[in-house]
């Protein structure tokens, strides 16, 4: 068997070109393109709530992506939420990059080990500061910081009872799980 990576431009000019349903959810990792799961109504209701959570921040202090695209190196991920330095455009003229991204958030269902395996690792390698991955199975949120190569320095996971804080938004850890 034969596989064809894509690059990243390849893949902006197959979505412009309308190659892919709208509704078909893509990411492209590392030249390969990667189906993702539908997302079920606990996964939507917890991205709801992390929207609403972080409101407060926008647009002042930062431009909230929701299941939006972020380019970390050579990939495209679809975080659920990222927390993005604020721009004028509104990220019109580009698509964010790691870089831009003051926090990612992943929620994951069924997902944890891919988000845990491949994708945190890509937003370690483009310099993600801080990346929350809700357990929703294990009631737990697990919270990286420090990127550096291709994992973080810092990892804790929080329960209930736990808070979480990011730039002046106090979240108690059960709200999330």
């Amino acid at each position: 068997m034969t596989r064809h990576k894509i690059s990243l431009e390849e893949f902006h000019r197959m979505v412009e070109a309308g190659v892919f349903p709208e509704d078909l959810r893509l990411e492209l990792v590392e030249g390969d393109l990667v189906e993702m799961s539908p997302i079920g109504k606990r996964h939507a209701a917890k991205v709801a709530k992390l929207t609403a959570l972080f409101g407060p921040l926008v647009p002042q202090k930062a431009i909230l992506f929701v299941q939006s695209p972020l380019v970390v190196g050579e990939s495209e991920l679809y975080p659920d939420l990222a927390l993005l330095k604020p721009r004028p455009d509104f990220y019109e003229e580009e698509l964010p990059q790691g870089r831009d991204a003051l926090l990612v958030v992943e929620v994951a269902e069924s997902s944890l080990r891919y988000d845990l395996q491949v994708k945190l690792p890509l937003y370690a390698q483009a310099g993600v500061p801080e990346v929350w991955v809700v357990d929703l199975e294990g009631k737990r949120v697990l919270v990286h910081r420090k990127p550096e190569g291709g994992g973080y320095r810092e990892a804790e996971a929080l329960g209930p009872g736990a808070r979480l804080s990011f730039h002046g938004v106090e979240i108690p850890a059960e709200e999330l799980l």
